[in-house]
């Protein structure tokens, strides 16, 4: 981490669980764990069917609200999808944009994650959008070359004074849900190149400026290893979201690291 030109972040993702009763009873429990963040932000991303629950039972926390998808298009016939304006009228601060199980089981592509990511800055919410390569890919040797492909095409058309309001999150895609983990020296030596080809793209100062996450099954024993690597800037949290008192052990890594 490094808190002198950029925020470290914790972000929970929820996915496919809670109910809005869950939310409200996850939210009593965080209200008596949680300590005021001094350095650290720290986010809950959470199914749409609980997000108007969330945003009033986590009011008098320093907790913001995040969704786990959008749809791009600003309204129209697209049954079942939700757009930035929608989210953002509910208070929504952050979307997850592009996150594997979206591209491997709604076959969500480069092309839809960039429209996504636009959609989101035009309405002031801030995306985290999700990197990583699979197993085979790394094996291979090509993890770097599909990863910049993702941050380029992710990127493509954003404007340097929107891209600080971004965020990655680099996510190997064979340690997601797996309990499997890169090593703190993979994990860094990823975010590193992802500041990189940033740097490649908008310069030194705007490169140094965004907030680059792990979230490869990271979890309170191995957060502050993987927060300690200088271009790991936060992390994306999976299952141990989940449970108050696993999340709240991460925040507390993150700000004493």
């Amino acid at each position: 981490m490094n808190r002198r030109y950029r925020k470290t972040i914790i972000a929970g993702n929820w996915k496919m669980n809670m109910t809005a009763s869950d939310t409200k009873k996850y939210a009593e429990e965080m209200k008596k764990l949680m300590t005021r963040a001094k350095w650290c932000e720290t986010v809950l991303c959470i199914p749409s069917c609980n997000l108007s629950t969330a945003v009033r039972a986590f009011k008098d926390l320093r907790i913001s609200i995040g969704a786990e998808n959008l749809y791009y298009e600003e309204k129209g016939a697209y049954t079942g999808e939700i757009s930035a304006a929608m989210l953002k009228d509910l208070g929504v601060k952050y979307v997850i944009v592009g996150h594997s199980e979206r591209r491997q089981y709604f076959g969500e592509t480069d092309r839809a994650v960039n429209k996504k990511v636009h959609a989101a800055l035009a309405a002031s919410i801030n995306p985290i959008i999700c990197v990583g390569e699979s197993l085979e890919q790394r094996e291979a040797g090509l993890t770097h070359d599909w990863i910049a492909l993702q941050v380029k095409s992710a990127l493509s058309g954003v404007a340097a004074d929107k891209l600080r309001r971004c965020v990655i999150a680099y996510e190997p895609i064979w340690a997601i849900g797996t309990g499997k983990t890169a090593t703190a020296e993979q994990a860094g030596e990823v975010c590193s190149f992802i500041r990189a080809t940033i740097r490649s793209l908008y310069g030194a100062r705007v490169a140094r400026s965004v907030t680059i996450q792990y979230g490869g099954s990271m979890n309170p024993s191995n957060a502050a290893e993987l927060l300690a690597q200088p271009d790991v800037d936060g992390g994306l949290i999976g299952g141990a979201s989940l449970k108050p008192e696993q999340f709240v052990e991460i925040v507390r890594a993150a700000n004493q690291g």
